[in-house]
């Protein structure tokens, strides 16, 4: 019988194993495209988006707060998102200066599907559940992860072998706690689906102006069905997912293309600087010009 030690030994193990693969804080890709290794040696925050994927943490804490909600989770807890969430994300470290050490693994839709029909585990009863959810990670999926990050170190069997491993977690993860998450956002004709419909719609076209009525009607709901399902479903209102949307890439614009405040403002779809600031500083907790210069200096 698998014991709680047993686990908490895997997660220690692969907290060693993405130390020593990456020395240095930040973000890093791997040889496996979709899979990424983070590590903070400071508390930090990030204004990011969260894609459909599976986060690890392996030593320290993370906090993310999705819309007005506040997510906490530790070593040896995962973060399963299934539609493309705004976030902000604060890593904390490990006791005894420890660095916050976490994993990515982005999914993919087409294989999400393809292992539900090959399963037969779609449950058409299931309600309608968030697009996040925070759940502790099992033993033989922390042990099947370990494995493919393993596999870094093997770079002659890792095309043959990750694929294969890819598919193992995903069973694992439609098997599991998180399989109900993953199911609804396959499910023709499913609320989930239609919110991903409209999310998908919001990210590709968030500079444009739309009543959130016509957007409704664009995924065949009634506008105050929309409006519940999909705060329900990404944890913040059409309009304030739109907004962070549109403020994450004005600081983008700034920060990365030095564009100054007035025409960022303009390129996401703010007709009013006053506006646009103080919705930035509300969001980022500064004034854009200040808040650029202070992310400069980092």
């Amino acid at each position: 019988m698998i014991e709680y030690e047993d686990t908490q030994q895997v997660i220690a193990s692969l907290a060693q194993t993405v130390d020593h693969l990456i020395r240095t804080d930040g973000d890093h890709d791997t040889a496996i495209p979709s899979l990424s290794l983070h590590r903070r040696s400071t508390a930090s925050a990030t204004h990011c988006i969260y894609n459909l994927g599976l986060g690890v943490v392996l030593q320290g804490e993370k906090q993310v707060m999705v819309g007005d909600q506040m997510l906490t989770y530790t070593a040896g807890q995962t973060m399963l998102t299934t539609i493309d969430l705004p976030v902000i994300s604060h890593t904390r470290t490990a006791p005894k200066h420890q660095p916050f050490l976490g994993l990515m693994l982005l999914l993919d839709i087409p294989m999400v599907t393809q292992m539900v029909s090959e399963m037969g585990q779609l449950n058409l009863k299931e309600k309608t559940q968030p697009s996040f959810g925070v759940q502790p990670v099992d033993y033989v999926l922390i042990e099947a992860i370990s494995r493919l990050v393993n596999l870094l170190d093997e770079p002659v069997l890792l095309p043959q072998l990750a694929p294969i491993l890819q598919q193992e977690i995903m069973i694992r993860l439609l098997t599991g706690p998180n399989g109900v998450y993953l199911r609804q956002l396959i499910k023709t004709g499913s609320v989930s689906q239609k919110i991903a419909k409209a999310v998908a719609w919001l990210k590709h076209n968030f500079v444009q102006a739309i009543r959130m009525d016509d957007l409704a009607e664009q995924v065949y709901m009634s506008p105050s069905t929309f409006r519940q399902h999909f705060r329900e479903i990404t944890g913040m209102s059409p309009l304030q997912y739109q907004k962070q949307l549109r403020l994450q890439e004005a600081r983008h614009l700034m920060l990365n293309q030095h564009f100054d405040v007035g025409h960022a403002a303009g390129l996401v779809g703010y007709e009013s600087a006053s506006q646009f600031s103080r919705e930035y500083s509300r969001l980022f907790g500064n004034a854009p010009q200040r808040d650029i210069q202070d992310l400069q200096l980092v």
